[in-house]
């Protein structure tokens, strides 16, 4: 006999494995048997159903594939040969995690089947994340390292499905953040992006004050041994199109505008 199995969850093995618990919605049918079939059937908190001629049946715990073989078993009481096709309306066990300080930690309900550049999607801005660095856990097993290539560079083969329970760790940015002090319009610390420049970071403070030296621009930058180097800028050559000065920034990179003295 053929075997139906529709989930509104995507048509990939993964549809097929969704394990249902209290609160999804089901629709049963048993071909050739409306009498026995029942629809918008909620998954009651003990993980039962009530069905027909065969009164409660623990769905909680199985699949959409193994409920439809149980159902077809016990079916065969009344019924000879019977078909079930086991739908899944709605999806109340689908849940991601997310933690970590880059993002809105908490837990995410899903309705269907979500990608993993969909969901990252969903956080809303995720400015202050360290998607570099950030990963996916899965069934206590880090399986993914590193959203910035999918979610930053549209690099659509980083992509995966989630799965129930996935978690997702987003770190903070703050080491990488870039910060520009002394004779702006508004000092201020930002996010790093990758090609960000020099003229970048002024322009974003709203360039020099009226008491700007421009031509007295430092980046204090560390290195791997947290030491520190100084690299000099020529502001106002560069404000004049020299672009050869448009240094460009790294994580962590602070720029100094002082003060001209006269």
């Amino acid at each position: 006999m053929t075997l139906v199995i529709f989930a509104f969850l995507g048509m990939n093995a993964y549809a097929a494995d969704y394990i249902i618990g209290g609160g999804d919605t089901l629709n049963i049918s048993v071909w050739g048997s409306t009498e026995l079939s029942v629809d918008e059937i909620i998954v009651r908190p003990d993980g039962k159903i009530s069905i027909p001629a065969l009164g409660e049946i623990k769905a909680d715990g199985l699949t959409a594939l193994e409920l439809k073989k149980l159902l077809e078993k016990e079916l065969t009481r009344v019924v000879k040969a019977p078909i079930v096709t086991v739908t899944v309306t709605n999806m109340t066990n689908y849940k991601i995690f997310v933690f970590g300080r880059g993002g809105p930690s908490g837990d995410y309900p899903l309705q269907r089947e979500t990608t993993l550049l969909e969901f990252l999607s969903m956080l809303g801005l995720l400015e202050n994340a360290d998607l570099q660095n950030a990963y996916l856990v899965r069934g206590k097993k880090k399986i993914k390292t590193g959203f910035s290539d999918l979610y930053e560079k549209g690099n659509f083969s980083q992509d995966l499905v989630l799965e129930p329970d996935d978690m997702l760790f987003i770190p903070d940015n703050f080491e990488k953040r870039v910060s520009i002090v002394g004779a702006v319009m508004t000092p201020s610390t930002i996010p790093y992006r990758e090609g960000l420049t020099i003229m970048d970071v002024i322009l974003t403070a709203g360039g020099f004050t009226e008491f700007a030296d421009k031509n007295s621009v430092e980046i204090k930058r560390s290195d791997e041994k947290d030491k520190r180097a100084s690299i000099s800028v020529r502001g106002k050559d560069l404000m004049k199109g020299d672009l050869e000065k448009n240094i460009k920034i790294l994580p962590g990179d602070v720029v100094v505008v002082k003060e001209s003295l006269f």
